[in-house]
C-alpha cells in the first residue's frame, strides 16, 4: 500500500488538551462524572421502559433507541479520552482511529434520523390520537428504528472511505481529542476542496430527510393545538413536544457547526468543545430532558423504588 495515504501508519496522536494540562486535570473530575451520569441516566430510561408496562408505548420503545445510542456515541470517545487526560500516551492505532470514526458518525446520523422519527411520532399523537395506536404500530416502529440505523451507518461507510481516502503524507498528529472528520482532513498535505465538497453533500442530502420531517410535523402540530380552544389543553399538547424539541436543538445545533461549514472558517479549539458539547453533555441531559416534567416516567421511577422496597 502506499504509505502516503496513512494506511501504512502505526497509529495517531490526538493531542487533545495537552497544550492546557491543568484544563486537563478538571475535565478528567468533570467528564468522569458527566460519563457516569450519562450511564445512569439513559440506563434508567431504558430500564424503566422495559419493566413499567405503560411506558411501553412508541413513545418510549424510540425514547429507548435514542438512549441505548447515547449510551454508545458517548462509550465511543469518552473512555479513551478520560485515560489519555490521565496519561502521557495519547496514541490511537490506525484501525482503532477508523473504527472510532466509523461508529461515531454511524451513531451521530443514526441519531440525526431517530429525531425526525420521534417528530413523526408526536405528530400522530397530536393530531390524530384516535389512530395513533394503528397508524404506530410496533411493527411499523421497529422498521423505523431499523431504517434509522441501517441509513445512519451506511452514511457512516461512505464518509468514513471518503475521508481516509486523503493523503497524509506522514502526518499522523490530530488536534482533537478523537478521530472525527474535520481534524483529519487538516492533516492531508493535497488540496482536500473536492474531498470536503463530497461530504458536505452526502451530509446535507442525509441532514434534509429528518428535517423536513421535523419541520412538516411540527408544522401540522401547531395547527392542530391552536385549534384547541383550551388554554390547558393547548399546554398539555405543547407539552409533549417540547422536549423533544430541545433535544433536536441541541443536537442539530451543534452538528451544524461541526460538520457543515467551511473548513476555512473552522476554529480547532472551539471545535474541541463543541464536540465535547455532543459527545457528552448532550447524552447527559437528554434522559433529564425527557423525565423531569413526565408524569409517566416519574410515576414508573416511583413504583420501581416502592417494588423494590417491598420485597425486602
Amino acid at each position: 500500500m502506499d504509505p502516503k495515504n496513512g494506511s501504512s501508519f502505526t497509529g495517531f496522536i490526538l493531542l487533545g488538551f495537552s497544550d492546557r494540562p491543568q484544563l486537563e486535570r478538571v475535565l478528567f473530575v468533570v467528564l468522569l462524572i458527566f460519563y457516569l451520569l450519562t450511564l445512569l441516566g439513559n440506563t434508567s430510561i431504558i430500564a424503566l421502559s422495559r419493566l413499567d408496562p405503560h411506558l411501553q408505548t412508541p413513545m418510549y420503545f424510540f425514547l429507548s433507541n435514542l438512549s441505548f445510542l447515547d449510551l454508545c456515541y458517548t462509550t465511543s470517545t469518552v473512555p479513551q479520552l478520560l485515560v489519555h487526560l490521565r496519561g502521557a500516551d495519547k496514541s490511537i492505532s490506525f484501525g482503532g482511529c477508523v473504527a472510532q470514526l466509523f461508529v461515531s458518525l454511524g451513531l451521530g446520523c443514526t441519531e440525526c434520523i431517530l429525531l425526525g422519527v420521534m417528530a413523526f411520532d408526536r405528530y400522530a399523537a397530536v393530531c390524530r390520537p384516535l389512530h395513533y395506536t394503528v397508524i404506530m404500530h410496533p411493527r411499523l416502529c421497529a422498521l423505523m428504528a431499523s431504517a434509522s440505523w441501517f441509513i445512519g451507518f451506511a452514511n457512516a461507510s461512505l464518509q468514513t472511505v471518503l475521508t481516509f481516502l486523503v493523503p497524509l503524507c506522514g502526518r499522523n498528529k490530530i488536534d482533537h481529542f478523537f478521530c472525527e472528520v474535520p481534524p483529519l482532513l487538516k492533516l492531508s498535505c493535497v488540496d482536500t476542496t473536492v474531498n470536503e465538497s463530497e461530504l458536505f453533500f452526502v451530509g446535507v442530502i442525509i441532514l434534509l430527510i429528518p428535517v423536513a420531517l421535523i419541520t412538516l410535523s411540527y408544522g401540522r402540530i401547531v395547527r392542530a393545538v391552536l385549534r384547541i380552544k383550551s388554554a390547558t389543553g393547548q399546554r398539555k399538547a405543547f407539552g409533549t413536544c417540547g422536549s423533544h424539541l430541545t433535544v433536536v436543538s441541541l443536537f442539530y445545533g451543534t452538528a451544524i457547526y461541526a460538520y457543515l461549514q467551511p473548513s476555512n472558517n473552522y476554529s480547532q479549539d472551539l471545535g474541541k468543545f463543541i464536540s465535547l458539547f455532543y459527545t457528552i453533555i448532550t447524552p447527559m441531559v437528554n434522559p433529564f430532558i425527557y423525565t423531569l416534567r413526565n408524569k409517566d416516567v416519574m410515576g414508573a421511577v416511583r413504583k420501581v423504588l416502592c417494588r423494590g422496597y417491598d420485597s425486602r
